[in-house]
C-alpha cells in the first residue's frame, strides 16, 4: 500500500486561526487534485491550479487554461460545490480562479479580469465584484 501524507494540528480549540489552517491545507492539496477535461474524445488529467476560469457558453462548460480550452461534463453549479475556496463564482456564466488574477479594470456594468502570462480574459458581473474584492483581500491577507 501507498503511503500517504498526514498533517496532525493539535490545539486547545477550533480557533478561527486553526479553521484558516484547515482551509489552506485542503486547498493545497485540492490544488494537486486532477480532474478530467475533454477536447473531442481525448481526456486530459489536468491539476486545478493550471485552471483559469470555466465558462458556460450554450450549455458547454468551457475549461480555460493559459493557452487551451477543454470542456467538462459538470455543470458550473456542481464544480461550485468540489473546487476548493481559491475559485469563486463572478458571474450567471463563469467560475475563476482567483489565484491566477492579474489585473482587474472596472466599469459601470461590470469588471474586465484578466490573468497572468495569457491574453485570456473574462467579465465579473457587478453583483459579484464586491465579494470578489473581499476575497482577494481575505487571501492577500493569509499569504
Amino acid at each position: 500500500t501507498a503511503l500517504e501524507n498526514e498533517v496532525i494540528i493539535r490545539c486547545a480549540g477550533l480557533t478561527k486561526e486553526v479553521q484558516l489552517i484547515q482551509q489552506a491545507l485542503s486547498e493545497i492539496a485540492a490544488g494537486g487534485q486532477r480532474f478530467i477535461f475533454y477536447k473531442g474524445e481525448t481526456e486530459y488529467y489536468l491539476a486545478l491550479d493550471e485552471i483559469l476560469f470555466f465558462e458556460t457558453e450554450n450549455g458547454i462548460i468551457h475549461v480555460h487554461t493559459a493557452d487551451d480550452i477543454y470542456q467538462t461534463k459538470y455543470k458550473l453549479y456542481e464544480l461550485e460545490e468540489q473546487l476548493p475556496g481559491y475559485f469563486m463564482r463572478v458571474s450567471k456564466s463563469a467560475i475563476l480562479n482567483v489565484d491566477k488574477i492579474y489585473s482587474m479594470t472596472k466599469n459601470l456594468s461590470a469588471c474586465l479580469v484578466q490573468f497572468n502570462k495569457s491574453h485570456k480574459q473574462v467579465y465579473v458581473s457587478r453583483y459579484y465584484f464586491k465579494p470578489l474584492k473581499e476575497k482577494l483581500e481575505e487571501m492577500r491577507m493569509r499569504r
